[in-house]
């Protein structure tokens, strides 16, 4: 079932961003992050986040458009339980290149990059959850879809699903989101 961008809810709302029947075009923050402790010894957590409840097991699969050239640019599906517990898969620029990125956060964060394909303008990004389990893929063309990533996930009778957008080091990334479901 394709999502009504309209119906979700904002975890620190972005100052321009519209959403319409096609899709959701946001422009990030200055300063923007989801991200707990490891490594940077820091808590961010003040990303752009539209929030969409689901039930304790789910599907959910967006495509994400936008162009990723300064360090740690990002745009993810994520599915969060609360502060502490969430998971955030997308793209992230880092080391001079976008990369298909996934953090998993269980009270610290955990982050892995990969490039089963280079061109990271135009993609989709699908996460699977049931039975204490996220499963997550990634397509060019929405047929072909590798696996990523397969990592324990709390299970939980509801959960939060949906874009996310963070630019860590700067603000005026644009990007869009569009055939957003939750099935």
């Amino acid at each position: 079932m394709s999502i009504d961008f309209n119906a979700g809810k904002w975890l620190n709302e972005p100052a321009r961003w519209l959403a319409n029947e096609t899709g959701l075009t946001l422009t990030t923050d200055e300063k923007t992050d989801f991200w707990r402790e490891t490594h940077y010894g820091f808590i961010r957590d003040n990303g752009h986040f539209l929030a969409f409840p689901t039930s304790k097991g789910f599907t959910a699969q967006i495509r994400v458009q936008g162009e990723f050239r300064t360090l740690y640019d990002q745009v993810s599906l994520m599915v969060r339980i609360d502060e502490k517990h969430w998971v955030k898969t997308g793209v992230e620029f880092t080391d001079g290149e976008a990369f298909l990125s996934t953090v998993v956060t269980d009270g610290k964060s955990d982050w892995s990059v990969a490039q089963p394909f280079t061109e990271l303008e135009d993609f989709r990004i699908r996460v699977t959850v049931a039975n204490g389990a996220m499963r997550i893929q990634a397509s060019r063309d929405g047929s072909f879809w590798p696996l990523l990533r397969l990592a324990p996930f709390p299970a939980a009778d509801h959960y939060e699903v949906g874009p996310t957008a963070c630019t860590p080091e700067r603000s005026g990334l644009t990007v869009r989101f569009s055939e957003f479901s939750i099935g």
